[in-house]
């Protein structure tokens, strides 16, 4: 393992992320005044300006005319969102949403590191577009004073903050949708040979869908495609959906990142409007797409696009989930919606919860059967090339493929069964590698249930299953008491800690980050 490589990634990873946070930082400069952007902004950003610089030096020397090997890659990549997690923290315990260095003298030292935890918990769910969130009355320094103040009169805890923290908020969400690695590689890649080992170890679903001849017009082709979307997207909120400026900026950043960070505590529910809905439902299934599909379509190659099997089976999955919940809340009837509201409600849960996890309703009080079918859309996720999360569908599919192989074999033993997908064969290596990474799920969650209904005696088996698949899908809401009205701030803060890296894992497809747990990898071997 070459250090000097895997030190001159994150430094460029940090001084990408330096860009967006000095921009937030100019907005509050403006809007809040100079005492707070200094001591929320400039702070972090002349920390993370130093220390990336000190990578970069120390490491460019040596590196600069070197490859990027596959595993040094992977452990950049993996590596790579720790300092972006933690600068990315930095203006919520520093701008007073939690508890931070500024409240020395008037709470405990406990409660200031408890703060720090938040904060890193908020930054994470964020950049790996999860979307819970720990902003809560209970926990946040602004709403407690703001309570003191209010007689009578509910607290709208989120909107209590600064705008230039909910801008923040979004913003990471935004960065992590494609991938703030996939930014820095745009940038660097001519630094550093091997980009395309990097892109592959950053980018989710199982394969790298190459746009271009090389690395930096297939990541300039990604990001043009996104914040074209994300523009669009913002003008649609806007002129059609009379949003304010600001909601409309941060709704369609969170939108196409498949974020669901909103800029109130009843997020989308909060303007009750059908149009503003169906908007968000459109893009909100744009994010689910692979993009590489988009590509093809800008090229002229659309009848390609449609003809993609995993689009297919996507849209598919949606359109059963959608028309099950109907038809199951329809037959209780004991939900108060009409018929037209009940196929508004159930058409928006089945594409948000594999996207941004929205929710237009308290979908933690349906029937079973509903609660049950979100959690199984929760596992499958989005198609795989999207900003959605999940295993994706075309990990599944291929599962399912290779079991009706399986079975065939075992009925015609002499046959050679080829397993295809857009009339491609499978190379038996991507199977053994989905067949991985669904393993490795498998055993990451069933650990993690078990680790945490012992640390949260009190959580029923909702909670339990739902937080998990929720942390791994990076979904955001769960079912139970930590539904879409919820926060996550009451639990233990041992729980609040491993769900931030169960998301961290499901962010970078666990064997991304399992790569760093492997002895082999840290070796000097080549």
């Amino acid at each position: 393992m070459r250090w000097d490589v895997i030190g001159l990634v994150l430094g460029w990873t940090i001084r990408v992320v330096c860009v967006p946070l000095s921009l937030v930082g100019i907005f509050s400069f403006y809007t809040e005044g100079q005492e707070y952007a200094i001591k929320t902004y400039l702070i972090p950003i002349i920390i993370a300006a130093v220390v990336s610089q000190w990578f970069i030096l120390r490491s460019r020397k040596n590196t600069s005319h070197q490859r990027v090997r596959d595993r040094e890659a992977f452990a950049s990549v993996a590596l790579g969102w720790i300092p972006v997690i933690v600068l990315g923290s930095m203006p919520f315990w520093f701008g007073g949403t939690f508890y931070g260095p500024y409240h020395f003298g008037e709470v405990s030292f406990i409660e200031i590191l408890r703060g720090l935890l938040y904060s890193w918990f908020e930054s994470m769910s964020g950049f790996t577009t999860t979307g819970a969130t720990v902003i809560d009355s209970s926990v946040s320094p602004v709403c407690i004073n703001a309570l003191e103040n209010m007689v009578g009169e509910d607290l709208d805890c989120i909107a209590e903050q600064k705008r230039s923290i909910i801008l923040w908020r979004s913003l990471t969400q935004w960065l992590g949708g494609i991938g703030v690695i996939m930014l820095g590689l745009m940038i660097f890649s001519s630094i550093l040979g091997g980009g395309m080992s990097l892109a592959r170890a950053e980018l989710t679903g199982p394969s790298l869908s190459r746009l271009g001849p090389n690395l930096q017009y297939t990541a300039r082709r990604l990001w043009l495609i996104y914040t074209v979307l994300t523009v669009f997207e913002l003008g649609l909120l806007y002129f059609v959906g009379k949003m304010s400026i600001f909601d409309s900026i941060n709704y369609s950043m969170t939108t196409l990142a498949s974020g669901g960070f909103g800029t109130t505590d009843a997020g989308i529910t909060a303007f009750d409007s059908v149009l503003i809905e169906s908007i968000i439902m459109v893009f909100m299934l744009i994010t689910c797409i692979n993009y590489s599909l988009y590509h093809l379509i800008i090229a002229g190659r659309t009848k390609e696009a449609l003809k993609d099997e995993e689009l297919r089976v996507y849209l598919l999955i949606v359109l059963v989930a959608w028309i099950a919940m109907s038809v199951n809340l329809l037959r209780t009837d004991n939900y108060g919606y009409s018929f037209l509201e009940t196929l508004r409600h159930t058409a928006f849960q089945a594409i948000s919860i594999s996207s941004t996890g929205y929710s237009s309703t308290d979908f933690s009080t349906w029937p079973v059967f509903s609660q049950f079918v979100l959690l199984i859309l929760m596992i499958i996720g989005a198609s795989a090339g999207s900003t959605g999360g999940g295993l994706k569908v075309l990990r599944i599919r291929l599962a399912f493929e290779l079991a009706k192989r399986e079975v065939l074999r075992i009925i015609q033993p002499k046959k050679v069964i080829a397993m295809r997908v857009n009339e491609e064969v499978i190379d038996e290596e991507q199977v053994f590698i989905v067949l991985g990474m669904i393993s490795a799920w498998l055993v990451l969650a069933t650990s993690s249930m078990l680790f945490i209904s012992f640390i949260e005696p009190s959580w029923s088996l909702d909670d339990v299953l739902s937080v998990v698949i929720s942390c791994l899908g990076n979904t955001g809401p769960a079912l139970g008491e930590y539904g879409p009205t919820a926060t996550w701030s009451s639990m233990n803060e041992v729980t609040i800690f491993w769900t931030s890296i169960l998301m961290w894992f499901g962010r970078l497809e666990l064997l991304t980050v399992l790569v760093l747990l492997h002895p082999k990898t840290w070796s000097d071997s080549s």
